[in-house]
């Protein structure tokens, strides 16, 4: 019996030598960074903001590759796919979310394919309107008198922008308006709103506010509980009287869940270093984005969290996609 448990004690200090060297060794060959959204894009411009630094600190090339398509859905199936130890992804928070629950036929399952490496950025929403909308407590007001007459324009069924409006109406009572989505992207919804086809709409910072500050376009509120840092100067919708409603975009690191885990803590051990240094954290917000640098069990939270959250709505309202 001795001798035994000798052995299973040999063997497994002999198992965490070699998980260790495997770390220590890792990265032997370029790193690919698998990107669902075009260059360009937010999740493009985050991802080679990262790549240099990351690339410094593992010693090998980091790679973006763009693989657009089914909103980053398709890249994420590739890197829940991969098997060559180097292909990592960086997701926005409806491929770890929603998504499993919209499209019947996803090729991945977030809860199992996937490694959670580190929440990277996040973003709040700011729920806009017309130029000539009231201001506060008074458009939502306006908004529950108005009742389904008013619509929200989105950029597709599913959307954050169609969901997160389906939330902000579940939270408050009288808020009626009617989805009209947009294949044109937020640049039609924009337009949308400007004309008064729509009355109200989510959007992230870097489309509402150039439309706000030029006068064009209302900032209601910003969809977080305190005011965001990236524009401090839009209210809470708190201050307007909608309580405890907080919604965020974000994008994550993820890696395939075959990846071992030393790899896995060596690779979220530099990506938190580098995002918690002032020159990156000042890029990014320059781009529209909070760097947070979330530990991976911090990041499994909030996807836990969040996919309860909106999957409340989506089987409330039935909504599926192809």
């Amino acid at each position: 019996m001795q001798r035994h448990t000798f052995v299973m004690a040999a063997a497994a200090a002999a198992l965490a030598v070699s998980l260790g060297a495997q770390a220590q060794d890792w990265p032997t060959q370029p790193v690919k960074l698998v990107v669902g959204f075009p260059g360009g894009s937010t999740p493009d411009m985050v991802a080679r903001t990262l790549s240099e630094p990351l690339s410094k600190m593992l010693g090998q090339p980091v790679i973006v590759e763009n693989k657009p398509g089914a909103g980053g859905n398709i890249a994420a199936a590739t890197v829940a796919k991969a098997t060559d130890g180097h292909t990592l992804g960086i997701v926005i928070n409806g491929n770890l979310t929603s998504s499993p629950m919209l499209y019947p036929s996803l090729a991945y399952d977030p809860a199992k394919d996937f490694s959670n490496l580190c929440l990277l950025t996040t973003a709040p929403l700011i729920l806009v309107a017309p130029a000539d909308a009231p201001e506060g407590a008074a458009f939502f007001k306006k908004a529950e008198e108005e009742g389904d007459r008013w619509n929200y324009g989105s950029v597709g069924v599913g959307s954050v922008s169609h969901l997160g409006m389906e939330l902000l109406k579940s939270e408050v009572s009288g808020l009626k308006p009617m989805q009209v989505p947009y294949t044109g992207g937020n640049p039609a919804v924009v337009t949308a709103l400007i004309s008064g086809q729509v009355q109200m709409g989510l959007m992230p910072p870097g489309t509402a506010m150039p439309q706000v500050k030029a006068g064009k376009l209302k900032a209601v509120g910003v969809t977080t509980t305190e005011r965001s840092p990236l524009v401090p100067d839009v209210p809470t919708l708190a201050e307007a009287g909608v309580k405890d409603f907080t919604l965020e975009v974000w994008d994550a690191l993820v890696g395939p869940a075959s990846l071992p885990a030393p790899v896995q803590k060596k690779i979220s051990d530099s990506v938190i270093q580098i995002l918690h240094t002032p020159e990156i954290q000042k890029k990014l917000l320059a781009q529209g984005w909070k760097a947070v640098g979330s530990t991976p069990d911090e990041m499994k939270a909030r996807v836990q969290k969040e996919t309860a959250l909106l999957g409340n709505i989506i089987r409330s309202q039935n909504i599926k996609l192809q």
